[in-house]
């Protein structure tokens, strides 16, 4: 529709130019000024036998006129005369052959009614014109509508989403069922003097569904809804935010009952007076009009905001207390009943294998979100397509989870045989270890394949279970796990790397949060030494002070070294009583190239001394029994 109207108004134009070129042209035509051509030439063209025909012609205004003269080059030219009867009489003396014509009468139509009804057109269509583009001008006049809101209005019967479209929020929709039903029957609440929330903010992580979830709201109630980012308010020229805000719920109450929902908030709702914007910062204006419009001097009633966010942490007060936000639902990750319903929804349209096993993979995929797993199934779909298949096997899902969790394998790499021993005794390392320790395993794959940027290989763990809360042990384990990779390569191979620089930082990192967050240090207590590091342009003060001492900075440095060591020293142990399992694995995977859980466990228990060389063509993605999957994202890359 856009595009046709914008060829409209090009046509219009080409008119508008054209006529007025036209009018131009014809006015030139009448009061043209010609060179000035005097009756001595005239004389002297006709002496020189230069005149070809001479034609009397008089004017209105008799007995003026005009002789039109032409010459034998061409060129035509005019004079003017006083009396064409004194003219006449002195061409019969020297050029008897002129021509006389008749008096000519002007069209008084062409002269005069044409041009001004030409006029009139022209101002009618550029009229009609501009009140068509002013009628359509939501996305193009940008200027004339610039401090509109840019929030897209759905209508009832547009809402195509509803609960039944959001899997995985029982608790969550149970919740915003109140705010359909007060929607749909205002009526029963007003009698017993109840107060619907004005405000509901969905907070959780990224990709859980909040979105989503405030789209069902709107289909289930069957009410207007209006969509925007907090994004969309906030310009370089001050007051404009306000504006839209102001013109935002302007439009609402035209069709409350309704939903305004604004999609990540914090872009616009930051707390005030902090950082460098100072407190004439155009955000915070935005922010004072939202303050005022959700529960002000104005009355909205019948107007439910909904907003999400991920950075609650960061909002301002004045929009998170009673009358504003009233109710604040969390929207945190599925757990393994909610993965396998929003398995369940994802996988409508696609065709599954007989092999695909949703129930099982949802028991292991322990972390993912909604879009995690929609994006799994995706990506699996987009594989079974590039292979001709109409259906998808869990061979396509094991793929995919590789490639969104880790990244795209590069086995096109050229990669020399010292990097490839040093890298299959650096993930043997975290292997070995991984199986050995309780909590931070069992295996699911190991690999020698360059994946990613920079990562040669990569030893993915599988969770057996939900776990929502990390234990001192788990920690432990987990530093330990970490540094099995440097002491592969101190034990096996001749110097070490820097393979191991990224284990080492999520060790520190690990362990400083144990002493300093958590208070799982011995010598320090149950005290929460962490410093606020908050960003300052996220809304945070500019300066932040330290809640402890220089000695005691220099004891955090100290438990933190002290649990590292021991940490190393255990996985140095555990590895050295285990050497023969370590290089059995090592071995196999400088054939394969990639192990599987079975085949690892198998290795590890000597079942299996390592592949023959001839086996590396027969290795290929995992597809081991339980067809599980790891945590997202555990996988420790070499």
């Amino acid at each position: 529709m856009n595009r046709r109207s914008g060829n409209r108004g090009l046509l219009v134009y080409i008119f508008v130019i054209g006529a007025i070129v036209f009018m131009l042209y014809s006015l030139n035509g009448r009061y043209q000024n010609q060179e000035t051509y005097t009756h001595e030439q005239f004389l002297e063209d006709i002496s020189e036998k230069k005149v070809s025909a001479v034609e009397i012609r008089p004017n209105s205004e008799t007995p003026t006129g005009s002789l039109v003269i032409s010459l034998k080059t061409g060129q035509v030219n005019t004079l003017n005369v006083s009396d064409t009867g004194q003219a006449e009489e002195e061409l019969k003396k020297v050029f008897p052959s002129y021509t006389a014509s008749d008096v000519s009468r002007e069209n008084w139509f062409l002269a005069y009614i044409l041009p001004i009804l030409l006029g009139f057109a022209v101002v009618f269509i550029v009229m009609a014109f501009m009140n068509s583009q002013s009628a359509n001008s939501s996305g193009g006049n940008r200027m004339m509508n610039f401090g509109k809101s840019r929030a897209t209005k759905t209508n009832p019967n547009e809402g195509n989403v509803q609960f039944k479209d959001v899997a995985g929020l029982k608790e969550e929709k149970e919740d915003l069922q109140e705010i359909v039903d007060f929607l749909r029957n205002p009526g029963k609440y007003a009698e017993l003097g109840a107060r619907i929330p004005k405000g509901v903010l969905l907070v959780g992580p990224p990709g859980t569904g909040k979105t989503l979830l405030a789209k069902a709201v709107a289909g289930e109630a069957r009410v207007p809804f209006f969509s925007i980012s907090g994004s969309d308010f906030v310009e370089m020229f001050v007051g404009v935010g306000a504006s839209r805000v102001r013109d935002l719920f302007a439009e609402a109450k035209k069709n409350r009952p309704c939903i305004v929902f604004i999609d990540e908030i914090d872009a616009v709702a930051r707390r005030r007076g902090t950082g460098l914007g100072g407190g004439h910062d155009e955000r915070e204006q935005t922010l004072n009009q939202l303050l005022v419009e959700m529960d002000g001097f104005g009355v909205n009633e019948g107007i439910i905001v909904m907003a999400a966010t991920n950075r609650v942490d960061i909002l301002d007060p004045a929009i998170m207390r009673p009358g504003r936000f009233d109710r604040k639902v969390g929207v945190g990750r599925p757990d393994v009943g909610g993965r396998e319903e929003i398995l369940k929804v994802h996988s409508r349209n696609k065709p599954l294998g007989d092999d695909v096993n949703l129930t099982h993979i949802a028991q292991t995929t322990t972390g993912f979100t909604g879009a995690d797993l929609e994006n799994l199934l995706n990506e699996a779909a987009i594989d079974a397509a590039r292979e001709n298949r109409s259906y998808i096997r869990q061979e396509d899902i094991q793929k995919a989870f590789v490639k969104v969790g880790i990244g795209t394998e590069k086995k096109s790499k050229v990669v020399s045989e010292r990097d490839k021993k040093i890298t299959a005794f650096h993930e043997s390392g975290h292997a070995l270890l991984f199986h050995l320790l309780p909590d931070v395993g069992p295996v699911y794959m190991i690999s020698i394949i360059p994946t990613g940027m920079s990562a040669a290989g990569y030893t993915m763990p599988l969770p057996e279970k939900d776990e929502e809360f990390m234990t001192r042990g788990k920690m432990l384990n987990q530093i330990t796990v970490d540094m099995g990779g440097r002491v592969a390569e101190e034990m096996f191979c001749d110097d070490i790397t820097t393979g191991a620089s990224q284990d080492i930082k999520q060790a520190t990192a690990l362990a400083r949060n144990m002493v300093t967050k958590y208070g799982m240090s011995d010598r320090l207590g149950v005290v929460n030494y962490d410093n606020n590091d908050d960003e300052v342009f996220l809304g945070r003060d500019l300066v932040h002070t330290r809640g402890h001492s220089d000695d005691t900075a220099g004891e955090i440095d100290a438990e933190v070294k002290s649990i590292v060591e021991k940490c190393y020293a255990k996985a140095k142990e555990l590895i050295g009583s285990h050497r023969d399992a370590l290089i059995r694995c090592a071995e196999a995977l400088l054939v394969k190239e990639k192990l599987t859980k079975d085949e690892f466990e198998a290795i590890f228990d000597g079942r299996d001394n390592g592949p023959s060389s001839d086996s590396k063509e027969d290795s290929g993605d995992p597809d081991s029994k339980d067809g599980g999957f790891p945590q997202n994202p555990t996988p420790v890359m070499g």
